[in-house]
């Protein structure tokens, strides 16, 4: 199955939070479900100005920093589109991935990669 690392916190609004959106600078043709790593990384200064931005769009209950999982599986979503432009307040680049139908999994570690990558665990 195809996976995709993603930043903290975002990797959790995508998964619990109601973010509809992956903002990317590229284009895929990929379609259908795939797998959603939370990548190792996150500064607080990435933390704050996440936690604020989803606050303004009623998610209340992102975990503390150091609660979020990282370097790992978190969920899975399926890929619908790929857009140049979005309604979604979470759109801010400049394409974006539509996401829907987000599914949590136990966490399982793994280091990430860039671009999609092959996994072999069940979703």
């Amino acid at each position: 199955m195809k996976a995709l690392s993603i930043r903290q916190p975002w990797a959790w609004l995508i998964i619990y939070g109601g973010k509809d959106v992956e903002n990317r600078t590229w284009h895929t043709k990929l379609r259908g479900r795939f797998l959603v790593h939370a990548a190792q990384g996150m500064t607080w200064d990435e933390y704050r100005w996440a936690r604020s931005f989803a606050e303004l769009y009623g998610c209340r209950n992102l975990p503390a920093f150091e609660e979020l999982q990282r370097g790992g599986i978190i969920g899975s979503v399926e890929l619908v589109d790929s857009v140049d432009t979005s309604s979604s307040p979470w759109y801010m680049g400049e394409k974006a991935f539509v996401l829907r139908d987000p599914q949590p999994l136990p966490f399982q570690p793994m280091k990430g990669r860039l671009g999609f990558f092959d996994v072999e665990i069940a979703a």
